[in-house]
């Protein structure tokens, strides 16, 4: 069988997308006409900040040595926030092309994907990419591969993907390299996993999918084992990017089903597909479950919109199945969802996505993480959302989840990297030298540092980038959780507590934090008729306040010289009107521009 299933995997800018780019040139799968720049990220979201958010399919088909080969692409994301992507498109393949940028080395992402291709026995093929760049290193980014990664010399592979150059040779190399897919079972049994879906207004969901063994035909009754529901194959076909229908699905290859499914619940990313016949077997593969990191409340500012936001998120969800979600409700904002994330990017592009293809208007509330409260009952709770902490009173001690961070950067900013990282609450670990041979320009270090997660939500990986001149890259695991000092700081506004600008925070910075956050919110809330107390508070104690000054008209002009009881009774009338208004209007609007000073705190 001449078919290769192989993934692109990279750390985040190393032209992946390029790659691909000048694979489909070659296989001349898209006629010239059609091809434009980066043709596998689809979405403006993608094109406009240069990134790949999706994963996405493509089957070329190539002729080497007179035979027919079907080779089916997988462009994965770069960024450490999409890592599930990746871990799902890597078990439909057999084979990875891992791409190293000749202008920047290895870096944390890199290993963290490699890791990822050996744990699921992948034949990995590395490639270094912008050979042609005037700031290439080629030889010495050849060192740090075989030393970091363990790839012999000989077996790296050295391309220009925006020229072409050596693109021609790596498919000659995957054809050799990357082994067919080999039948996981009877072959007279279907067993198909379903690596990725989508949702299509006129179709339902659309199950993207590897045959494991057996073939699908099209119109047959198929079976979705986790949700135990059978439904018809009313098309199949091939990804070409765009849908190639053909009649059967066989062994080896991957494509897409249609069933027409509209409850969104019967089609899971890792589930199997079965023939009807083989209901009882055991399914072939299951995914590992993503664990959010960073949780926040989405509403929408429209309260009417709420069934629209959850069915977004239910559609959202087929498509990228880290995204997790479950309804909340808070007294300032109303309904909404509770949604956990995978990192800081991956919660924007989620906003985003539901802004521009949903057509809803959202506010955020700040970022949190899970803390685990043991109470003095006995009983533990895992908090994600600061409306749910219990009073101080129960409290017995706190732990907060804690990660192990790799930094990879040139050993020139070592000092300006160490500065910034004492400038967050954690413990240093180690600084190991990679690289030791006095021939190369510079030496690259590997900076490993323990934190808790919820130093590193916000502006972190900003800082990194600024204090390395953008050279130092990261990747983080989450090792173990430990006792921590935290205090919930609760807003008032106008005395009336806002549930969503509350946050958690260590016991000895809430008095700073407090005073920084009323002080931005005094700027970002709207002056009303009368004066608006903006408070901090810890428990029943106010820590900082601000108030915001009353809107006022200067009923004193008009009234020049005269008695001071003249002045005195226009100030009273003034008064008194505003007491009225102020019962009227009861409660201040805050803008949404107050959560995302919460954010950037």
């Amino acid at each position: 069988m001449n078919v290769r299933n192989f993934s692109i995997i990279a750390h985040i800018d190393h032209g992946k997308s390029t790659l691909a780019d000048r694979f489909i040139e070659i296989t001349n799968t898209i006629p010239g006409r059609n091809f434009q720049d980066q043709v596998l990220d689809t979405m403006d979201l993608e094109r406009e900040r240069g990134i790949t958010i999706k994963a996405q399919t493509i089957q070329l088909n190539y002729v080497f040595n007179g035979d027919n080969y079907v080779f089916n692409l997988i462009d994965t994301p770069g960024h450490v926030d999409f890592t599930y992507e990746v871990s799902r498109s890597l078990a439909a393949c057999e084979g990875a092309i891992l791409l190293i940028d000749a202008t920047q080395g290895v870096q944390a992402q890199t290993i963290s994907t490699v890791y990822q291709a050996i744990d699921q026995n992948l034949v990995i093929i590395p490639v270094i990419n912008k050979i042609d760049s005037p700031l290439a290193e080629t030889e010495k980014v050849t060192q740090e591969v075989t030393e970091i990664l363990g790839f012999a010399e000989n077996e790296i592979m050295k391309v220009s993907a925006k020229q072409g150059t050596g693109v021609l040779e790596l498919l000659q190399i995957i054809t050799k390299k990357i082994p067919s897919p080999k039948n996981q079972g009877d072959s007279n049994e279907l067993k198909a996993l379903i690596f990725d879906s989508k949702y299509d207004t006129y179709k339902g969901a659309i199950a993207y999918v590897k045959i494991l063994s057996g073939s699908i035909n099209k119109g047959q009754k198929i079976y979705f084992h986790n949700s135990k529901s059978e439904h018809d194959a009313i098309d199949i076909g091939y990804l070409k990017p765009h849908h190639e229908s053909i009649s059967t699905l066989d062994t080896g290859y991957v494509g897409y089903v249609e069933t027409g499914i509209k409850n969104l619940k019967d089609i899971e990313v890792g589930d199997t597909i079965t023939n009807i016949a083989n209901k009882g077997t055991t399914p072939l593969f299951a995914y590992k479950e993503s664990i959010p990191t960073v949780y926040t409340g989405l509403y929408p500012i429209d309260s009417d919109k709420y069934q629209d936001l959850r069915e977004a998120l239910d559609k959202l969800y087929l498509n990228d199945p880290s995204l997790v979600y479950e309804p909340e409700t808070s007294a300032a904002l109303g309904f909404g969802f509770r949604c956990g994330f995978l990192g800081m990017l991956h919660m924007e592009i989620i906003q985003e996505r539901l802004e521009r293809e949903y057509d809803l208007e959202l506010i955020t509330t700040a970022p949190s993480v899970t803390h685990s409260v043991y109470l003095k009952n006995g009983d533990i709770k895992k908090i994600q959302n600061p409306s749910q902490w219990p009073a101080s009173q129960l409290i017995d001690f706190i732990k907060e989840p804690w990660v192990k961070i790799d930094i990879i950067s040139p050993d020139r900013y070592i000092g300006k990297i160490v500065d910034f990282l004492s400038t967050k609450r954690g413990e240093f670990g180690q600084i190991d030298y990679i690289q030791n041979k006095s021939k190369l320009s510079s030496q690259i270090v590997m900076i490993s540092h323990f934190f808790p997660l919820s130093e590193i939500l916000v502006d972190f990986f900003d800082g990194l980038k600024s204090c390395s001149s953008g050279y130092a890259s990261m990747d983080y695991e989450i090792i173990e959780e430990r006792k921590a000092s935290l205090v919930k700081l609760d807003i008032l506004v106008n005395n009336e507590k806002v549930d969503s600008l509350s946050l958690i925070t260590e016991k000895g910075s809430a008095s700073l934090k407090g005073r920084d956050l009323v002080a931005k919110l005094k700027n970002l809330i709207p002056r009303q008729m009368f004066q608006v107390p903006v408070q901090a508070a810890i428990g029943g104690k106010i820590i900082a306040r601000e108030n915001i000054k009353a809107l006022r008209k200067n009923v004193l002009a008009k009234c020049y010289g005269g008695d001071i009881t003249r002045k005195r009774k226009l100030l009273e009338q003034q008064a008194k009107g505003k007491k009225r208004r102020m019962k009227m209007i009861g409660s201040v609007e805050v803008p949404q521009e107050a959560f995302m000073a919460v954010l950037k705190l």
